[in-house]
């Protein structure tokens, strides 16, 4: 009996494994393309692009795991059932209950690692991911000089850059300061780098000359070989990192800080988060007890089973829609949160109800394989 769960572990375990790989795949190629915008208008790098790809990757896994599992299971199980090797199982006298037990095993191993991904690593992921796309929009090379345009980052500053390299560096750069009592300055320099001058940011200027024309009327010229603007006081800035409910652990949606206005304001935006990221894993033994269901809860069918396997498709379709449907009412109404629970348990149930409601088969059609008798013709010739 061993052997034969392993055997029906394995030919479960590889379609899984197979159908989450893709799945995966075309979820991450909609992941980067939506990224692309981080390398095309911040002009950061392709390990920047790279990083922010597979910092999304939890999220994604735990997505379309349960619908792997789903497709997989049908797969193998419709297979295993054509070929009547699940009715040589019975006819050995494996009761329904042993048959079910690996595929039902498996849904709870992956149940267990989607929680582990909701639980710890989603929420340390997506809070790196939160870090980098802040350190991204606040980098001070790309919002500062966008080639071939005038930019404004700060009030009475414009900056403008005929070109920019891979490595950063400016060519023929144009930068007017307007001070608030009607004094400016430009400044126009051949080249112009990024740099960190006693840990401050600065823009290093080379070959170029400043025309200063005072509040009193003034104009002063001078030319320079080289010359530091300082751009301290374009990042002195008192904005902090913030983090979304989909970026926190569960302890934090669970028992929020309620001294902080935003926290007070979305404390049933992250109570809903907390129990959907409890609540979610139960999708793929609903999804487990679903195939089955579809495959085994009927009578043997040598023409397939593609009613039931379609039906089976449109209520898990339904089940999961349903899931955040009460999911996004559960931010309204916290007593709805009970719903999260209740939609893949009532999933399973019923799944296990239509599966133990047929009677077990347990005899092979050999039919085809049985020769007809051959009657021997009396007398001779």
């Amino acid at each position: 009996m061993r052997l034969i769960d392993r055997y029906l572990l394995r030919q479960l375990l590889g379609p899984t494994l197979l159908a989450t790989l893709a799945l995966t795949a075309v979820a991450l190629l909609s992941q980067s393309l939506s990224a692309l915008d981080v390398i095309i208008n911040q002009r950061q790098s392709a390990g920047v692009f790279l990083k922010i790809t597979l910092l999304a990757m939890p999220q994604l896994i735990n997505m379309v795991l349960p619908l792997a599992l789903f497709v997989a299971a049908l797969v193998a199980l419709n297979r295993l059932q054509s070929e009547q090797e699940l009715v040589v199982c019975f006819a050995g006298g494996m009761s329904r209950w042993r048959v079910i037990a690996p595929p039902l095993r498996l849904a709870v191993i992956l149940a267990l690692l989607a929680l582990v991904l909701n639980l710890f690593i989603q929420p340390a992921a997506y809070r790196e991911l939160r870090e980098t796309l802040f350190d991204v929009r606040t980098d001070l090379a790309a919002t500062l000089v966008r080639e071939g345009e005038f930019t404004e980052p700060a009030p009475g500053l414009t900056v403008y850059a005929q070109s920019v390299d891979s490595r950063g560096r400016m060519g023929n750069l144009f930068i007017h300061v307007a001070e608030s009592d009607g004094a400016a300055t430009t400044y126009t320099a051949d080249q112009g780098r990024m740099a960190t001058r006693g840990g401050t940011p600065v823009l290093v200027m080379s070959r170029g000359s400043t025309q200063e024309f005072s509040a009193t009327g003034v104009l002063n010229y001078l030319t320079f070989d080289e010359y530091i603007f300082d751009l301290g006081p374009l990042v002195a800035s008192e904005e902090l990192v913030h983090y979304k409910p989909s970026d926190r652990y569960l302890h934090e949606l669970f028992f929020p800080d309620l001294e902080q206005d935003w926290e007070r304001r979305n404390r049933l935006d992250m109570l809903a988060e907390g129990h959907a990221r409890l609540a979610t894993p139960l999708y793929n033994i609903a999804f487990m007890a679903m195939a089955l269901a579809a495959i085994l809860g009927g009578g043997y069918d040598r023409m397939g089973y593609g009613r039931r396997i379609a039906w089976a498709g449109a209520a898990a379709a339904v089940t999961r829609i349903l899931g955040f449907v009460v999911q996004a009412a559960s931010e309204a109404s916290a007593w709805l949160n009970v719903l999260q629970y209740a939609v893949p348990l009532l999933a399973i149930g019923l799944a296990l109800r239509g599966l133990f409601r047929q009677k077990v088969t347990r005899f092979i059609d050999i039919r085809k394989r049985r020769p007809k008798p051959v009657v021997a013709a009396e007398g001779g010739a």
